[in-house]
């Protein structure tokens, strides 16, 4: 039963955390807390943590091999999502989603050839496309933060506009808004990107974190999506980024262009990440469901925290995701007038940096996710009540001028 699971973001005290020694953790003073990156202030779940032991034990540590995470993933997009997409012979083992992501964009398009996002997206899209020598087309996302087809068709035209092949990289469920796209508007995408030639390529990494009242739809699905691609990984729903390993799926139209991926690919991830993986999509259903249940509580907790301590800030709850986007331009930071008079310098990460300066609270400055992002902040709620509550409340008294 669920409710026989504590809530994995309730077991770890703040002083536990802070002996923590990722990024998350280090990349701040001690006095800050971190409500930035992509990490989880959860303890690993408990079959993780017995497959990763068993494996230290008996010196497990070699090259990967074998298909067991391909079918241990297999299993679970059919039991959660009702999914039977999943062939094996269809997979591909890649380091993480990212660079998972870059190698099937080398296989779709050339240097110089136009890779279509979702702007405000995830900022590696931005980084890692363009240092592959791809050049990035935005088509914003709707006020409502969800994709608007009439944008999308006119980016694909655009990224058409000078010939060459062309790509999409769809973040599904989307980050950072936590918008999860449905069945229809991911049909609608296939659609247009098969009348206009346009390869897919699905990051569904927040897959398995769909907090109730949505549910996740895999982007290979829905009918006209049968030549695209798509990667998951337990990463972020079981916080093991450390544990370098993701998924790469093809369409049955695209089964070709996978076997042309280089075989040296497959020697990036980690072993026994691969083996935390598996133990996570095949035995850690329960502790997922606990953990989303916990998810759901802080989603909340922080609509009220924000109501009370930030009533300027605009927040719509993220359907998926542990990720808030806040809209923070009612405070007039970025403008150089804070909220009564502060004096804050006028650029596009001073939200960012006066939460930072002024409460010791560390979120990501909403600029570098591209078009829309100014004037947000992305913030990490994985954590604890206890801590979610307290960034708030110093971030109110920074916007109040107080000390």
């Amino acid at each position: 039963m669920v409710d026989a699971v504590p809530n994995p973001l309730e077991t770890l005290s703040l002083d536990q955390l802070r002996r923590r020694t990722s990024i998350k953790w280090r990349a701040h003073p001690e006095d800050v807390l971190p409500l930035w990156v992509a990490e989880m202030d959860v303890s690993l779940a408990p079959a993780v943590a017995r497959a990763v032991h068993e494996a230290i034990d008996r010196g497990d540590t070699g090259y990967p091999a074998g298909t067991d995470y391909a079918e241990a993933l297999s299993a679970f997009a059919a039991r959660r999502w009702q999914w039977d997409g999943i062939a094996v012979e269809r997979t591909a083992v890649v380091p993480d989603v990212m660079l998972g992501a870059v190698e099937l964009l080398r296989l779709l398009t050339d240097p110089g050839d136009a890779v279509v996002v979702n702007s405000p997206v995830y900022a590696p899209f931005y980084a890692f496309v363009s240092h592959d020598a791809r050049r990035v087309v935005e088509a914003p996302l709707g006020d409502d933060g969800r994709i608007d087809p009439d944008v999308l068709e006119s980016a694909f035209r655009r990224a058409r506009a000078n010939g060459g092949k062309v790509a999409y990289l769809l973040s599904n469920p989307h980050n950072p808004t936590g918008t999860v796209h449905t069945r229809q508007e991911l049909a609608a995408v296939a659609e247009l990107a098969r009348r206009h030639g346009v390869r897919v390529v699905a990051d569904e990494i927040h897959a398995p974190l769909v907090l109730p009242g949505a549910r996740f739809t895999p982007y290979l699905s829905v009918p006209g999506a049968e030549n695209g691609f798509a990667l998951l990984s337990a990463s972020k729903g079981w916080n093991l980024a450390g544990l370098k390993a993701a998924l790469a799926v093809a369409g049955p139209e695209s089964a070709a262009d996978l076997q042309r991926m280089p075989e040296e690919v497959g020697h990036g991830p980690s072993h026994v990440g691969i083996i935390a993986h598996t133990a996570a999509f095949t035995d850690g259903d329960t502790w997922l469901d606990a953990l989303l249940q916990g998810l759901d509580a802080n989603r909340a907790l922080l609509g009220r925290l924000l109501a009370q301590h930030l009533p300027g800030v605009r927040y719509t709850p993220p359907q998926g995701t542990y990720l808030a986007w806040l809209d923070c331009r009612p405070l007039g930071v970025e403008s150089g007038a804070g909220p009564g008079g502060l004096a804050v310098v006028s650029d596009m990460a001073a939200t960012a940096r006066l939460f930072l300066d002024r409460s010791r609270v560390a979120l990501s400055s909403g600029h570098v996710f591209g078009t829309g992002g100014a004037g947000h902040v992305r913030l990490n709620f994985a954590t604890s009540p206890s801590i979610l509550t307290e960034a708030l409340t110093r971030m109110g008294q920074a916007v109040r001028g107080l000390p």
